[in-house]
């Protein structure tokens, strides 16, 4: 079953349930806000503070970050992460292909709007298949006679019993810039969270494992080989206005990505899919 529906506030987003699972998205940002299989936990964390209003950003579930991530290279007054997550799409599609799998096609192509954050033609498309396993898809295609070159993330938040209860496997000795110090470095076996976390790995070849107490998350990518590991901690979730003070506690950012040497130089009429796949 697949239901557009719209909030008191006017905010529009998708429903779908079939046999596998449950999922909701906004049609701002083809933001997936929520995703769980039944007789199991959510898999996606949300924000009880995020803002689910037109043209806020919202803290939780899998934002797309595009067409830059973090702070503009060049202007950092352009907003954090792009103009994508706070733009609405266009849904074109929607198939219902089984009774266990729902498949939604989301459209954004460039207008005078997206034109004076980014001067490029352009048509990003975004697929997400809700099933036993979730896959979200971010297809880039250049529209414009000359090239650009984007960096990306599907900037998934997962919900965890708890930060201390949880380890990333999959990233052993691979090179990572952490923001927090400005440095680079490398891994050593698994990685445990006991403070705040910020850091982009490079070079990541392997299936990626998040796992916590009761449970195992496969994390399978495309088209990307690089990986973000984020946690705030408690001090920096105090200090923002959409997560409470203890959010921390609850969820981990693991995000699929383009991002700093994996960005990509697309040529006119050329594309590039960025891809994530969950499965527990």
């Amino acid at each position: 079953m697949i239901t557009k529906t719209k909030s008191s506030t006017g905010f529009e987003y998708i429903e779908i349930e079939n046999n596998s699972a449950t999922a909701k998205i906004a049609l701002q940002g083809a933001h997936l806000l929520h995703y769980q299989q039944h007789d199991t936990p959510p898999l996606l964390w949300l924000s009880e503070k995020s803002h689910l209003e037109s043209g806020k950003a919202i803290r939780g579930g899998i934002p797309i970050c595009w067409p830059w991530f973090g702070k503009h290279s060049e202007d950092a007054a352009l907003p954090q992460h792009g103009f994508a997550r706070t733009t609405l799409f266009s849904l074109l599609e929607t198939k219902e292909t089984d009774e266990d799998t729902t498949e939604l096609l989301l459209q954004l192509r460039s207008s005078v709007e997206t034109l004076a954050f980014w001067p490029y033609e352009f048509e990003i498309l975004v697929q997400i298949t809700v099933g036993p396993t979730l896959t979200v898809a971010l297809t880039t295609r250049n529209c414009d006679t000359k090239p650009f070159t984007i960096t990306s993330a599907l900037h998934s938040y997962f919900s965890v019993s708890h930060i201390s209860n949880v380890s990333v496997q999959g990233l052993d000795k691979a090179e990572y810039w952490d923001s927090l110090t400005d440095k680079n470095k490398i891994q050593h076996g698994a990685i445990y969270i006991s403070e705040e976390v910020d850091r982009v790995y490079q070079k990541v070849k392997d299936e990626l494992t998040l796992q916590d107490r009761d449970r195992t998350i496969k994390i399978s990518t495309k088209g990307s080989s690089s990986a973000v590991v984020w946690n705030p901690w408690s001090d920096k979730s105090k200090r923002m206005d959409d997560m409470q003070a203890n959010a921390y506690e609850t969820m981990l950012c693991i995000e699929t990505a383009n991002a700093l040497a994996d960005a990509q130089d697309l040529a006119p009429g050329e594309e590039h899919t960025l891809q994530c796949s969950f499965c527990s």
